[in-house]
């Protein structure tokens, strides 16, 4: 089986790429990925122009099309702002990962089935369940 315990710093990366706070969801860091979030997020409404966050009267296409068309006009210092926020939770997200992978490398016995961290004194894995002594025997 997988080793589940180990997080991708390759796709971390990717996902906070894709959208703001993604890659650190990935990780199971939640108030980090809120923060990177509502980072970006404020940054992008405090950068608009007050015209993108009117109502539209087109539906849903129109609100798109609006905001794109918002963005675009953004100015330089706005557009680089947003990039460097981007690019920092892209790379924090990225270390978390590479990080995470080697404390699990230097843990202690691990699963044989899950490869998570084993408490000595039980029988079980406390993370999947599985017997030790019947993962050992087979």
């Amino acid at each position: 089986m997988a080793d589940t315990g180990r997080k991708r710093p390759w796709l971390a990366a990717l996902l906070a790429l894709v959208y703001p706070g993604l890659g650190h969801l990935y990780l199971r860091m939640w108030a980090r990925s809120l923060m990177w979030f509502g980072l970006m997020m404020s940054v992008v409404f405090l950068a608009l122009p007050e015209a993108a966050l009117q109502p539209a009267d087109g539906g849903f296409g129109a609100a798109i099309q609006n905001v794109s068309e918002a963005v675009s006009q953004l100015s330089l210092e706005s557009q680089l702002l947003l990039a460097t926020i981007t690019g920092l939770q892209v790379v924090d997200a990225y270390v978390l990962a590479h990080r995470s992978g080697q404390e699990t490398d230097d843990s202690g016995p691990a699963c044989p089935s899950c490869g998570k961290e084993l408490d000595e004194e039980l029988d079980f894995c406390p993370w999947c369940t599985t017997r030790l002594d019947a993962a050992e025997e087979a």
